[in-house]
C-alpha cells in the first residue's frame, strides 16, 4: 500500500488520529502557556513588588569561612 492511497482513504473518513492528538496537545500547551501568562500579569498587579531576600546570618559565616576571612564577633 502506497502513501497516495493511504492518504486518499485518510481524507474520504476526515478523521486522522495524529492531526487530532497534535491539535488537543497543541492546545493544551497553549491554554496552559496563556494561563501561566494571565496568573503572572495578575500577581504583577495585585502582589506588592517583592524585596529580595536578605541573606542570612548563617550563611553569610559560611561564605566568610569559605574564604577564609574572620568572622567577627566569633
Amino acid at each position: 500500500m502506497d502513501h497516495q492511497s493511504a492518504n486518499k482513504n485518510v481524507e474520504a473518513t476526515g478523521f486522522n488520529p495524529g492531526l487530532i492528538v497534535l491539535l488537543v496537545v497543541g492546545g493544551l500547551l497553549i491554554t496552559f502557556l496563556v494561563g501561566n501568562y494571565a496568573l503572572y500579569m495578575y500577581a504583577q498587579k495585585t502582589l506588592p513588588p517583592r524585596k529580595k531576600k536578605p541573606v542570612s546570618k548563617k550563611k553569610l559565616k559560611r561564605e566568610k569561612l569559605k574564604q577564609g576571612v574572620a568572622v567577627p564577633g566569633e
